[in-house]
């Protein structure tokens, strides 16, 4: 069966998110200089993005959006690294670095054309202002906006994807979830949903050791969401 969305992870998947935190980390340092270097920043506030979703999936929290995780992640880095984070108003600036994060290459351009077949959703764990945001900054558009703040919750909880095709009106087999994540698409997969590896190998930069090859037999994998096209 074709699927009739592709509904797709977008940090790391469709933005580079490294490059555009390290660009704004470095940005920050030239006011506010830190001992470390901007990419051992960029990595260690990435590696709470998951512990802080986690008391949100579980139900000890209830829902708080990305940016308000951003926030508390990076004021928990900063004493953990000892650099300043200036003002509020500069503080906050870079929380929104996540709203300013750079396409891959092949993204724009493959979501624009898969569009003209395919419903083509942002299924991210940001929120609305959040994927408006990108997507403005990278000069593309969605046909809808799913995610955290539709589903109330944070993947790879099995509610984000069962209530993200709900929200399309179509049955989990109906969509496809495209991602550079093994674990995201094996979390879609246990829900029924199709799904697409997108291998993204610098994600994480030259030393990357994770998501390089499939796990698991996904319904396809390949290099860029460009040639998507050629494989549904």
């Amino acid at each position: 069966m074709k699927p009739k969305a592709l509904l797709f992870d977008v940090f790391g998947t469709v933005v580079d998110w490294r490059s555009g935190i390290i660009r704004d980390l470095t940005i920050h340092f030239e006011t506010y200089p830190c001992s470390h270097e901007p990419e051992v920043i960029a990595d260690a506030w990435r590696a709470e993005y998951q512990p802080s979703m986690e008391p949100v999936r579980s139900g000890n929290r209830g829902y708080v959006d990305l940016d308000t995780l951003h926030s508390e992640n990076l004021e928990s880095i900063a004493n953990q690294f000892e650099f300043n984070l200036g003002t509020i108003s500069q503080k906050e600036w870079l929380v929104k670095a996540w709203h300013r994060l750079p396409c891959w290459p092949d993204s724009v351009s493959g979501i624009e054309r898969l569009k003209e077949r395919f419903i083509c959703a942002s299924q991210s764990n940001g929120h609305i202002a959040l994927a408006v945001n990108l997507a403005k900054y990278n000069q593309f558009s969605w046909d809808v906006i799913l995610g955290a703040e539709v589903v109330r919750t944070y993947k790879p909880a099995p509610e984000s994807y069962t209530r993200a095709c709900s929200a399309l009106g179509l049955q989990p087999n109906e969509c496809m979830m495209v991602a550079a994540h093994n674990a995201d698409l094996a979390a879609a997969k246990e829900q029924g949903l199709q799904t697409a590896f997108v291998v993204r190998p610098q994600e994480h930069g030259g030393a990357q050791s994770i998501d390089l090859t499939p796990t698991d037999s996904w319904d396809i994998c390949t290099t860029s969401i460009g040639e998507l096209e050629n494989f549904i």
